[in-house]
């Protein structure tokens, strides 16, 4: 057993932990904790599975609010190089250093709100993302993290089921908007489970889902990415109403229409994801 997995198997239980720290979930801040190390095992080596690697050796693994640390404990074991952990809640801060005298400078504490935080910076290391993310900010941090997609080797990501059912929504489905458009044109997303309310404390009204991005062969700029976000957002905001009403203000807006595939009779639900990109290419010209 290497050093690591044994420093973690040292440290006490979940349970022991929350209870001893006194930590209660906070509704403000999104959160719901996952104490079953089966569990955040499992996430870890689904993602690792779905990536065809065996561990994260040499890469640097970032996760946003880790909470009482399981899913922490679970990515150390998988062994990156380097691990940073993002958490706004003092009260974690705690637990995560207890972590940290455990396993040396392996692992980074960042006291931060995850949306102000830069990702972008440069690395040497292979950037993998892997969270039980706050279910009030996760669409927000996977908006941004999609505009810089190519940074990353992957995003392992559980979203309140509903989210995750929008994310992965085919066309002509009462779930398929914006979401969909941008994280399937930018990624290969897998669903690697679902979770019962249950696994969690306390537990959420909903279920919840684990999701594995991969990053495209050829993602789009973020330019790209902003200028199809403003199409969608002005299609979808008449979801029920043709596009020759939502998009009446472009102009020769059939000709556009006719080259990508589109007519202006559809509505935006029954445009696909590369449809949209054409169309956006296609308007950036005229």
């Amino acid at each position: 057993m290497s050093d690591i997995r044994t420093a973690i198997d040292s440290l006490p239980s979940l349970r022991l932990t929350v209870d001893t720290k006194g930590l209660l979930a906070k509704k403000a801040l999104g959160q719901n904790f996952l104490l079953d190390k089966n569990i955040t095992d499992k996430i870890i080596s689904l993602s690792l599975k779905g990536q065809n690697i065996d561990s994260f050796a040499g890469s640097h693994i970032f996760e946003v609010g880790p909470g009482p640390g399981g899913l922490t404990r679970s990515a150390l074991q998988a062994e990156p190089s380097k691990m940073t952990v993002i958490e706004l809640d003092e009260r974690c801060i705690d637990i995560m250093r207890d972590i940290q005298v455990k396993t040396g400078n392996i692992l980074e504490i960042v006291n931060q709100d995850a949306l102000t935080y830069d990702f972008s910076f440069a690395e040497n290391l292979p950037k993998h993302i892997v969270s039980n993310l706050p279910y009030n900010i996760s669409v927000p941090l996977l908006t941004k993290w999609l505009y810089d997609i190519g940074a990353y080797q992957s995003l392992t990501l559980m979203f309140q089921k509903e989210v995750a059912d929008r994310i992965l929504a085919p066309t002509r489905s009462k779930d398929y908007g914006r979401l969909s458009v941008l994280a399937q044109l930018q990624c290969k997303i897998t669903r690697l489970f679902d979770l019962n309310p249950e696994c969690f404390t306390p537990a959420p009204k909903v279920w919840s889902s684990v999701l594995l991005f991969q990053p495209a062969t050829q993602p789009l700029t973020a330019k790209e990415i902003a200028n199809l976000e403003k199409l969608t957002a002005q299609c979808f905001s008449m979801r029920r109403k043709m596009i020759r009403q939502s998009l009446k203000a472009i102009k020769n807006l059939d000709s556009v229409c006719a080259e990508t595939g589109i007519t202006p009779t559809m509505r935006p639900e029954e445009i696909t994801p590369e449809q949209f990109l054409q169309l956006m290419r296609r308007i950036s010209k005229i």
